[in-house]
């Protein structure tokens, strides 16, 4: 060990473990933890801290002694400046040991309960190219990144358009190529940045507030369908519709070009008019026979492939002979309600946005499905005693929190009414462990399988199935 300026300097350190949020975790001489990204597990380094705290470091990787076996090469040359595949250098099958690692330490340690062997985690047939919805940013002062500094290159700084930098809100990293979504997603965001920057288009600045560009979003679907959702700061009709139309003649094929005019501080678009300049206002997702359709603000699993092993899997647990009363609890749009209402007597998917309950009554119309039922509200004041009287005492169980997980008065109502069978599909185990320890003196966990449904990066989906004691 030797000090750096202020900094210390940590040599011949091995990575022991991955930890949480894509970082990678080793021990200090003095025994506390260090978390340093874009190393791998078995990797032995020289680690700069540049953050110190009462129980761990953080700190970068500046210099390798030995590289670990489960190390890649990056297929992506944003690797390392862009935070979006932190697991990029990390061969795949070990990416599903380290996930499946944390779904069971977190149920283990957060929840303290009795676990099942675990089913085996099942992995994304695609590890690249599987996103159907990405988003970007505009910026007029793009990122530069460290090799760009150390080069001798001529740098030209104006009119980046990719993904924020990690922890910063106004610094974005221009991106050439990503490997996230199928084309024509690349194909289009270059287009837009050439033509934008050849045509004198301001790109946003967000610390004064100013520009023209704000964001972009493209939509893909299995059928084929494309959106493009361009998000301007301010109107300028000419202007507007001269990239609008540019879009329409480089790409014929898009189904909805949309775009909003969004002046406000921060670019959510859910309290905006999103208006349709050209095709649909939506596109049509499919599944196992069911459309589902997806407007600007839907939320729909951005691995459709992998979503529909999610789903599968979910039914299998939740054991459907076609006699059940089932609550889909966190809804959404309703794909899960209406993937299972074939097998279910009858569904009750309850959600707090309402739109998304609006797109849900339309999917279910569009797929003939009569025995599902969609109510909007918050789940903690809708779940209620009035509400099982009206609708029925339902037998199974289905619920998909946000990250969160569930608000405590859910849980309650859950052991309150007590259904023989509850599916609890999670995006965060963690919170998950939480709530299963509230329910652990009524229900056993009969089964687990974690699911893998963004490859490259650390996120992992959870389903478990409760039955009562």
């Amino acid at each position: 060990m030797r000090k750096k300026t202020d900094k210390i300097v940590f040599e011949n350190v091995e990575v022991l473990d991955a930890g949480a949020k894509g970082v990678s975790v080793a021990k200090a001489p003095d025994g506390k933890v260090i978390f340093i990204p874009n190393v791998v597990p078995g990797d032995v380094i020289d680690i700069q801290t540049f953050k110190k705290r009462k129980a761990y470091y953080e700190g970068k990787a500046i210099a390798f002694h030995k590289l670990s076996e489960d190390r890649i090469e990056p297929i992506c040359e944003h690797f390392g400046a862009c935070g979006g595949c932190k697991w990029q250098n990390m061969n795949y099958d070990k990416q599903l040991f380290y996930k499946n690692q944390e779904v069971y330490n977190n149920l283990k340690r957060i929840g303290k309960i009795e676990l099942p062997e675990f089913e085996p985690i099942l992995g994304s047939k695609e590890q690249f190219f599987y996103r159907n919805k990405m988003e970007f940013s505009f910026s007029n002062a793009r990122w530069l990144t460290d090799d760009e500094i150390k080069s001798d290159a001529e740098l030209v700084r104006e009119n980046g358009l990719g993904f924020h930098i990690p922890k910063m809100w106004d610094k974005i990293l221009d991106i050439k190529k990503c490997f996230l979504q199928p084309d024509p997603s690349n194909e289009i965001r270059n287009a837009i940045r050439e033509f934008a920057t050849a045509n004198n288009m301001e790109f946003f600045n967000p610390r004064e507030q100013s520009g023209f560009l704000r964001t972009l979003m493209i939509r893909t679907a299995s059928t084929g369908e494309l959106m493009i959702v361009i998000q301007f700061f301010k109107e300028d009709v000419a202007k507007r519709e001269l990239l609008l139309n540019f879009l329409l003649e480089k790409f014929p094929n898009v189904t909805s070009l949309q775009y909003l005019i969004n002046g406000k501080a921060n670019d959510t678009i859910y309290d905006q008019e999103v208006i349709c300049y050209h095709g649909r206002d939506h596109i049509i997702e499919e599944m196992e026979g069911l459309k589902f359709s997806i407007n600007a603000k839907s939320f729909y699993q951005t691995n459709p492939e992998q979503a529909y092993e999610l789903y599968k899997i979910t039914r299998d647990f939740a054991g459907l002979t076609g006699e059940e009363l089932v609550y889909d609890l966190y809804t959404g749009t309703g794909t899960i309600a209406q993937f299972v209402a074939k097998k279910a007597k009858k569904v009750i998917g309850v959600e707090a946005v309402p739109e998304a309950i609006a797109d849900a009554k339309i999917n279910a119309e569009r797929n003939n499905i009569t025995n599902c039922d969609f109510f909007v509200g918050d789940m903690k004041n809708v779940f209620n005693d009035e509400f099982i009287a009206q609708h029925g005492q339902p037998d199974i169980i289905i619920t998909d929190p946000p990250r969160d997980g569930m608000h405590k008065d859910v849980v309650e109502q859950i052991l309150k009414i007590a259904p023989k069978r509850v599916v609890y599909v999670s995006c965060n185990s963690a919170t998950q462990a939480r709530d299963l320890a509230l329910m652990d003196e009524m229900y056993k966990v009969i089964r687990v399988r974690p699911v893998d449904m963004f490859p490259q990066t650390h996120h992992v989906e959870n389903v478990v199935l409760l039955e009562k004691k």
